[in-house]
């Protein structure tokens, strides 16, 4: 049994289509019964509902599994706590292998998600557990791409000429699935999660223009209001504190600093060329207009 945390996530409703394909059984925890009720749809009969730094609902969650894959909930307050928890939790019901979604870089501890990542990193290879740790750098977002299919609009809240690197989240799941399909082979090991090319925003904008064959406005937009786009518009200060300090982080440490990686690992465990960010586009824009026919 695989259990998979944040289950309904970015990386969670890509994944668990992959593990059932590969016919592996699968529960997976959520925080709510939307959610629940969205992956039994899919085919998920086993699933946890319930706040993961509850001992309890840990518990219940990591009963009869053998291999856990574990997201932190984006931006989540209680993210540390999360992680810390449910490597005790693993290790007290004899769990074989522990699959950690961190983050590439995560020694740069400017930025308070790799801290929080470093730390259950960390607490994940001293646990005595078999474990993987997949570092992905950037996902690249259908969200991201909202305004620009929509206004011909694609934001960036920081500086436009630094670089960074990206990596589709189909190609991340892809490598999930074939970690928690052989341990064995891939126990121990950090994997860097990076697809090709390095990008400014301009770079970006430049692909987009190509992919769509229009003009595309590149734009810089403060950090409070791109948190609107991922948090919505009542962004209560106390409730949302630790999501604003990610986000402002994020801001500072790329306007100063490039986030760049390397493709070599990627592409070795994928066995292929790592999907590039104008095929992400393609694939987006072929999506868009699947819906709008229907």
């Amino acid at each position: 049994m695989i259990l998979v945390t944040a289950a309904n996530g970015n990386q969670g409703k890509r994944l668990i289509p992959k593990l059932i394909g590969a016919e592996l059984p699968v529960r997976a925890c959520v925080s709510t019964q939307a959610s629940a009720d969205h992956l039994q749809q899919l085919g998920v009969t086993e699933v946890v509902v319930g706040d993961i730094c509850d001992p309890s609902v840990a518990s219940d969650a990591v009963r009869g599994v053998d291999k856990i894959y574990h997201v932190g909930p984006t931006a989540h307050p209680n993210e540390h706590q999360m992680g810390l928890s449910l490597v005790d939790a693993a290790r007290t019901a004899g769990v074989r292998h522990f699959v950690l979604s961190s983050v590439l870089h995560a020694i740069v501890t400017d930025l308070v998600q790799h801290q929080i990542k470093r730390d259950i990193e960390e607490y994940l290879v001293s646990s005595g557990l078999g474990f993987t740790i997949l570092q992905p750098t950037n996902y690249m977002l259908p969200l991201k791409l909202r305004r620009v299919f929509t206004e011909g609009i694609f934001e960036m809240n920081w500086a436009l000429d630094r670089y960074q690197s990206l990596v589709d989240l189909g190609d991340v799941t892809e490598v999930a699935c074939a970690v928690l399909s052989d341990s064995a082979r891939h126990d121990g090991a950090t994997y860097e999660l990076v697809s090709p090319g390095r990008y400014n925003a301009h770079d970006l904008g430049e692909i987009i223009a190509g992919v769509l064959g229009r003009t595309i406005e590149v734009r810089q937009v403060n950090v409070d209001d791109y948190m609107e786009a991922w948090f919505g518009k009542d962004l209560d200060s106390e409730k949302y504190q630790h999501q604003r300090n990610v986000m402002h982080a994020i801001s500072s440490y790329y306007s100063h600093h490039d986030f760049v990686g390397n493709a070599n690992v990627l592409t070795w465990l994928l066995g292929r060329a790592p999907t590039t960010f104008a095929e992400f586009v393609s694939e987006q824009r072929d999506a868009l207009s699947g819906v709008a026919q229907t």
